[in-house]
């Protein structure tokens, strides 16, 4: 009698796929690799499955005629179905050595010089549990067009695109995508840019780390943010950079301060890391013209320039930058979701040859799929739509978080000029961020302590960040209210 996978067996489980036929399809694929069926065991006939997980006989039926095209099963007249001879048995588990281990690698020795960064951002990964989630950089699914994305997902896994998209692109990145970055994404920054003077990364942070991994020396002096992103200042490190951390003001750095002898500049200047303050023109002006005369580079992160909705942007600094000395970040992820990870940086050719030669040593390229889903959401107007609507909600999130922390002890510390998605607050005096922040959980209130911005950080640090991108705007105001109150004791 031919071996048989029992009914009893196959079991579904919701956190599989979102309908019933996938939940069906990884519970009997599920099924076979983890009994280890060898090719020819009998599944249970569609009625008997069916019966047994009360679902329809088509449902199925039409599972089994997936799995036969997909190779899992096979059929045969009057022999019903079957694990078929090319089924994949990849979890076979393997026996584990026997014996003492007699000589363990010392891990601290091997990995000495790779010391655990101390500056990490860190966000509960249950964030949507909370009822008042001001976390920065996460995004709102009410304000996405998912039947937009879903028509550019099928566009791009079409016929026509296939063949393209599947193939070793040997790190080349997508046609139609750099396209639409130096057609319309870089020109509304007033920059203007070649097809080999782009390279599409994963997220800005990848173009980030390949700038200074690039550019960084030991005899090199670096100047960064204080406060600012600590990703800056983790990277510099590890890049064992020199580095200086130069404290900014209502306008952001101050280029006239900079060392004599600074070589590489790290800045936010449409909206600085934390406060949001957006550096004015004439400072940009500066800070290009010093790069000029004191022959050093600067990198700009400028993350998030699409939420500006309280004026116009100011031109970027690569805008500015007549000798390419700007090395120009930026990013779909924020002005997305996050999830995306996708991103470009901007530079002279030889910086973007080099960096596409190491970027080709870590990842080859960013998938090509990914990337032309994000092509024709962007040149089909659905990304422009999607900012249109992510501004006005942004602008009345903002709002209410103004007039709520009116009347109370908590204080706007940063500036901006130009909008963003979050917001820079100073607690009363003696506040620890980082208590007020672990005691405001149990209210159901995440906020991001401020400490993790500096390199020196106040003792105590009474300031944080209040992300509204996640927030729905009736829970800002009886949020806000619950971090007064745990300020105010």
């Amino acid at each position: 009698m031919s071996a048989r996978i029992s009914p009893d067996t196959i079991f579904l489980r919701t956190d599989e796929a979102p309908t019933l036929q996938g939940q069906l399809a990884a519970a009997v694929v599920r099924a076979i690799l983890e009994s280890r069926a060898r090719p020819g065991t009998r599944l249970p006939s569609s009625r008997k499955l069916a019966t047994a997980l009360g679902l329809s006989r088509m449902t199925v039926t039409l599972v089994y005629q997936e799995l036969i095209s997909q190779g899992y099963l096979t059929t045969a007249p009057r022999s019903g179905i079957s694990v078929a001879e090319t089924v994949p048995h990849g979890r076979l588990r393997a026996a584990r050595p026997v014996g003492q281990s007699r000589r363990p690698p010392d891990w601290q020795k091997w990995m000495g010089d790779h010391r655990r960064p101390s500056r990490v951002i860190r966000k509960p990964a249950d964030w949507r549990n909370y009822r008042y989630p001001f976390i920065y950089g996460q995004a709102d699914p009410a304000l996405f067009d998912h039947n937009a994305w879903r028509d550019c997902a099928r566009r791009a896994l079409g016929t026509r695109d296939f063949a393209e998209l599947a193939a070793d692109r040997y790190g080349a990145d997508d046609a139609l995508l750099v396209d639409y970055i130096c057609s319309n994404t870089l020109p509304r920054r007033g920059i203007h840019a070649r097809s080999d003077e782009v390279l599409v990364t994963l997220g800005a942070q990848n173009a980030l780390y390949l700038a200074i991994e690039l550019l960084s020396r030991a005899d090199r002096l670096a100047v960064t943010e204080e406060p600012g992103y600590p990703d800056f200042a983790e990277t510099l490190r590890r890049a064992q950079s020199p580095t200086i951390f130069q404290p900014v003001d209502d306008k952001g750095l101050d280029p006239t301060i900079l060392p004599v002898n600074t070589r590489l500049v790290i800045v936010t200047p449409s909206h600085h890391i934390p406060t949001g303050v957006t550096m004015p023109l004439p400072r940009r002006h500066e800070l290009i013209a010093r790069a000029s005369a004191s022959d050093f580079l600067i990198i700009e992160d400028d993350y998030d320039f699409e939420m500006s909705y309280l004026s116009p942007p100011a031109p970027a600094l690569k805008s500015l930058d007549l000798d390419g000395r700007v090395i120009y970040l930026g990013s779909f992820s924020k002005s997305l979701f996050p999830g995306l990870r996708i991103g470009y940086m901007v530079g002279p050719t030889e910086l973007i040859e080099q960096a596409r030669t190491l970027r080709g040593f870590m990842l080859r390229h960013p998938p090509s799929h990914l990337q032309r889903i994000t092509a024709y959401f962007l040149a089909l107007g659905h990304y422009d739509a999607h900012i249109l609507r992510l501004r006005e909600t942004l602008r009345r999130r903002r709002g209410a978080i103004e007039q709520a922390l009116q009347g109370t002890r908590l204080q706007i510390a940063g500036a901006p000029a130009a909008g963003g998605s979050s917001i820079w607050v100073r607690g009363p005096d003696g506040t620890d961020s980082t208590a007020l922040a672990l005691a405001l959980r149990e209210d159901g209130v995440l906020i991001e302590p401020g400490a993790v911005f500096f390199e020196d950080p106040p003792d105590p640090c009474p300031y944080f960040r209040l992300g509204y991108g996640s927030i729905a705007e009736d829970r800002i105001a009886p949020g806000i209210r619950l971090i007064a109150e745990r300020a105010g004791r």
